[in-house]
């Protein structure tokens, strides 16, 4: 990786990484911190995970993912891992000091619409929006007391874990 002096650009990086857990390391490993970066799942040249990147830093990609890097830089929508205010969101937060705190424009609970300003989100220090026509939006799901979770959690529990 080397540093430029150019302007910070939405850039296009595909490393192969398998899991969102792989490529999430290798985001909040990054020094210095992208101001967004985002993950993509691609199918070119098999299903993997390419990231995108709001960033002055430049990084390569090889030319057999180029096609994937490209894809992730443009794209409309993309899982947001590191946004404006991500390191705010920690603990129990009412939706409306989301809002305050992050780039995050809009919660949701999961079939139900708008979540309610004053809603309690218990964040498990993990939040993962996804952009939505422009605007990023944290999806989440109703928790025990009457509280919301995000829908994406650091450890979900594997599809028919208990058979």
């Amino acid at each position: 990786m080397s540093q430029s002096a150019a302007t910070a650009r939405i850039v296009g990086v595909s490393l192969g990484h398998r899991t969102l857990a792989e490529a999430d390391h290798w985001i909040t490993a990054l020094t210095p911190a992208p101001v967004l970066a985002c993950t993509h799942l691609v199918a070119t040249p098999y299903p993997h995970v390419a990231i995108s990147l709001l960033t002055a830093a430049s990084f390569e990609t090889g030319p057999e993912l180029a096609t994937a890097a490209g894809e992730a830089a443009a794209g409309r929508d993309g899982r947001a891992v590191r946004f404006p205010g991500v390191e705010r969101l920690t603990g129990e937060l009412t939706v409306s000091e989301i809002l305050q705190r992050s780039a995050i424009s809009r919660v949701e609970v999961l079939g139900g619409g708008p979540a309610d300003p004053a809603a309690v989100v218990e964040t498990g220090d993990f939040v993962r929006p996804r952009f939505r026509a422009g605007e990023l939006v944290l999806i989440t799901t109703p928790a025990a007391g009457g509280r919301l979770i995000p829908f994406e959690t650091r450890n979900p529990t594997p599809c028919c874990a208990d058979h």
